[in-house]
Order: structure tokens, then sequence, then C-alpha cells
């Protein structure tokens, strides 16, 4: 039975490690934009939502694509997928450096788009593949937490690197960083097994029963109701601060403690899954608690009070902390979602094409609601309805029949739904 049965861990003991550096690396070319957004407009002329479209569109790829590289994972190998992703990543920050305006600057972020869901789509399956049993649920949940690892990362080490050197200086430090983690890949992590035409049927066979469960569409929409608030808020979070009448350093500091909330929220969820805690049972009261804060962040006219600053700080920061266990449920979920016959890799390529999604709408939608009403007050709108339909669709989350509930059990059955023309895997 899948749910009975352990990864097998055919890495290094760190090979999880190095796994999760890479979507780190990946999640700092999302998060690299937010502290240069003033920079970028001023140097490029962007208005609002054209900057909005910036911070989404590295999602486009994710967006699109999500279904085709799980595909193209199950028939190349997911490591060679992976290291695929880190050089688009270094390409296309590279070439972001030499924009001369927005439309060359979109279509290099359009690649690193492209590098970013290489990265997010095969990790988790990498991590399957080469974790021993006894770490599995720790790395998944480091996993789970690398997009708040690398928001805090990239706006703090943004926010002060920005301040002495050009946006352009910035973008090409970073392309560097993107192609740093290849080295480590390519040295501890398994190589890939050889695929042959029989594998690509029966790899097509197992997308197609995936793609035609209802579980991992009801999942990746629960997921795009998360990040469609979450990235808009922390997206835009120094633009905030700025417009506020904060200067300095401090918008991109303030930012980076929201996003390493985040990443706190996920590891804790997952220690406490561990221990035991249901997956599922985490949902609601996550998005009701997030759209509690955003309610409290964004009414509120926190200027004209005394401490407002801190105290908006301090609801962002719980807003980020709390939504942090969204993520790491789901993704200890991806077992039990999966249709018996079906591919995780599939069901993990739609998740991400739906998240995506919602990050490439999340920034734009927020802009246009603080445009069309003159500040960013409207924003607990938008975060409050993506937490009312996202409590709605977790109620219609269902296992695979026969799956069990335990959550130790739902994160190692993501082993088992791997390719099984693995010889690794066979009994």
């Amino acid at each position: 039975m899948a749910s009975t049965t352990h990864p097998t861990g055919t890495g290094t003991g760190s090979s999880w490690i190095v796994i999760v550096s890479a979507g780190v690396a990946a999640g700092l070319q999302v998060w690299k934009l937010p502290p240069a957004l003033p920079y970028l407009r001023h140097d490029l002329s962007l208005p609002l939502v054209q900057a909005g479209t910036l911070l989404g569109i590295v999602q486009l790829a994710g967006m699109l694509g999500g279904l085709a590289i799980s595909l193209l994972a199950e028939l190349i190998g997911e490591r060679r997928c992976l290291s695929l992703g880190l050089v688009l990543l270094f390409l296309g920050s590279a070439g972001g450096g030499f924009a001369w305006s927005a439309a060359p600057l979109l279509a290099s972020r359009a690649v690193e788009g492209a590098g970013f869901i290489l990265v997010a789509v095969t990790g988790p399956g990498l991590i399957r593949r080469s974790t021993p049993p006894g770490r599995f649920t720790t790395a998944m949940g480091f996993w789970g937490a690398y997009q708040g690892i690398s928001t805090f990362a990239g706006l703090i080490t943004g926010a002060l690197v920005l301040q002495v050197v050009p946006w352009r200086v910035w973008w090409w430090a970073m392309a560097v960083l993107a192609l740093a983690p290849l080295p480590f890949v390519l040295a501890r992590v398994p190589r890939d097994g050889v695929r042959g035409a029989r594998a690509a049927a029966a790899a097509l066979a197992r997308i197609g029963r995936t793609v035609r469960a209802p579980a991992p569409w009801t999942a990746g929409l629960v997921f795009a109701c998360y990040t469609l608030q979450w990235m808009a808020v922390v997206g835009f979070l120094p633009t905030i601060y700025r417009d506020s009448g904060m200067t300095g350093i401090w918008p991109g500091v303030l930012s980076a403690l929201v996003g390493a909330a985040n990443a706190i929220g996920s590891i804790t969820t997952a220690a406490f899954m561990k221990r035991g805690l249901p997956a599922r049972v985490l949902l609601i009261p996550a998005f009701t608690l997030m759209a509690t804060t955003s309610l409290l962040a964004f009414v509120p006219h926190w200027r004209a009070l005394p401490a407002g600053t801190t105290w908006q700080f301090l609801c962002v920061a719980a807003f980020s902390l709390i939504g942090g266990a969204i993520p790491a449920a789901l993704l200890s979920m991806i077992g039990e979602l999966t249709p018996t016959g079906g591919s995780a890799p599939a069901t993990m390529g739609l998740i991400q094409q739906l998240f995506n999604a919602g990050s490439f709408v999340g920034p734009t939608l927020a802009a246009w609601l603080a445009t069309r009403t003159g500040g960013w007050q409207s924003t607990w709108w938008m975060t409050c309805a993506c937490a009312a339909v996202g409590m709605v669709l977790s109620l219609r989350l269902r296992l695979r029949p026969g799956a069990t509930v335990p959550v130790v059990d739902a994160t190692t059955a993501l082993a088992t739904s791997a390719q099984p023309s693995e010889p690794s895997r066979r009994r």
C-alpha cells in the first residue's frame, strides 16, 4: 500500500539540503525584485500596474506549463530538469541586467519563470528519491518553507545592497547565485535512470489519470487562494511602506522579516505534523486567521495611531506566519491526492500550475485595486475573498480511496506515486 511504503534514500545524507538550496536560489530570483521596484520604476518609467506585472510574470511559465514540466521530468529525469532550471535562471537574470526598458525586462523575467518552474516541480520528487525515511518529513517541511526563506534573504539583502550598487549589479549578482547550487546538484543528487519509449507511454498514462482526477485540481485551487493573497501583500510590502513615508533600509528589512515568518510557519507546521497533527484540519483555521489578520492590517488607519506602523507590521507578520501552514499541509497531502495509478510529479505539476496562476494574478490585482481606490487600504477585499474561497474548496478536498489519514503516512506516500519504471522502486 502507498501509505506504508517509505521513500528510498539513494543519495547522500545531505542531498535534500542541496535540493532545498536550489529551491531557495530559484525563489531568490522572484524576491530580488520587490526591493528594486522603486529604482526600476524611476529608471525605466514603470507605472504601478506594470510593476505588478513584473512581480507576477515570473510565475507565468508555471501557470502555463506545470503539467508539461511534470511530463518532461518523467521523460528525461528530475535531476536533469532541475539542473536546466538553474541554468535558465542564470540566463534570465544575467540578461535582465542589460534591459533598457520594460519589454526586455519582462522577457527576461519570463525566462526566469521557466527556470523557476523546472526547479519547483522537480524538487519534491528529488527529495522523495534521495532522502532517508527518517528525514523525509523534515526535508519536505523545509521545502515548503523555501519561498519564505528566499523572501527573507532576497528582501533583506536587496534592501542593503541596493543602497550602494545599481539594480543592474544586483541582477548580475543574483545570476551568479542562481548557478551556485548546480555543482552540488551534480555531485550529490542521484543520477536519473534511463528512460525509454515504454516509460514515456507509461508516464503519459499516469499523467492522464492524474489530470482526470478532481482532487489535484481542488488542492491546486486551494493553494492558489493562499498564494494569490500572500504574494500580493508581501510582494508590494516594500512599496507599501515607502508610500507610507518610511525611508532607508527599513521597508526591505521589515518585509524580509514578514517573509521569514512564513518560513517559520511552514517549518513549525511540518514539525507538528510529524508528531501526528492531521494536515487537513489546518487549512480552514489558517484561511480564517489570514483573513482576520489582513483585515487588521489594512482596515485601520494605522498612520494616525501611536506606534501604528509597528502594530500594522505585527498584523502582516501574523498573516504571513499563519499562511505558512497552508503549503506545508498541502505538500504533505500529495500522496493522498494522487489517484491510484497516477503520477505524484503530475499532481505536483498541476498544483504548481494553479499556485503560479495565483502568484501571477495577485500582484497585478493588488496594484489595480490600489490604483482604483487611491491606496492600499482596499487590499483586504482581495485577501478576505481569497480566504473565503479557500475555505469552501478545502471542504471539498477528498482523499484517494483507501488512503490513510495520518500525516506521516501521507507524506511518505509521495514516495510510492513515482515512476514505477525505476528499478530502485520495484518490490
